[in-house]
């Protein structure tokens, strides 16, 4: 019996309550057009280094070189929890053979593109990458990755799916 395409996922795209007010981000779209070719991984990030939900909610702040990942009411810093974390479950991911990632959108520790960034000067851009993100696009760099919202678009989906494959079929030569 032929190995599943295992994809990571943003756990709260699966339609579990991990979100930071106890809700989830179901993209049905999405676990349809997919489900039916690949095995789902779930990380959430967030729950899985110990904060509960419901959570407060954080953004990247300061340097956008070494963002911290701190709480919008009281100002706790989880960077380095954030990321002591994510340099291990990518290790423990690596032992799975995934073939890609589909991330949430606009999450401080899940967004892999235009995530909310408040600067020194409290500025606000969509410069920011989330640090889970970081950690994983910069341990698996050839891996294909995507946010949900881009694969609403059919021909995105087409072309991560292909690109998926493409991984899965070397990641078998070696």
């Amino acid at each position: 019996m032929a190995i599943p395409i295992r994809i990571g996922i943003s756990q709260c795209l699966l339609g579990d309550n991990v979100r930071y007010d106890g809700g989830h981000k179901l993209d049905s779209v999405l676990i349809e057009a997919l489900g039916r070719h690949v095995e789902w991984v779930p990380v959430c990030p967030e729950v899985e280094v110990g904060l509960g939900t419901p959570r407060e909610p954080m953004r990247l702040v300061g340097d956008l070189n070494a963002p911290r990942l701190v709480t919008i009411n009281s100002g706790v810093d989880h960077t380095d929890a954030m990321n002591c974390f994510a340099q291990q479950r990518v290790r423990e991911l690596e032992a799975l053979n995934l073939s890609g990632f589909v991330f949430k959108s606009a999450s401080p520790s899940c967004g892999i593109r235009r995530v909310p960034f408040f600067n020194t000067q409290g500025m606000e851009t969509q410069d920011g990458v989330g640090l889970f993100a970081r950690v994983f696009m910069e341990h698996f760099p050839d891996m294909p990755v995507e946010e949900e919202s881009r694969l609403h678009d059919p021909q995105a989906l087409k072309n991560f799916l292909e690109r998926v494959r493409a991984y899965r079929r070397l990641q078998h030569q070696v």
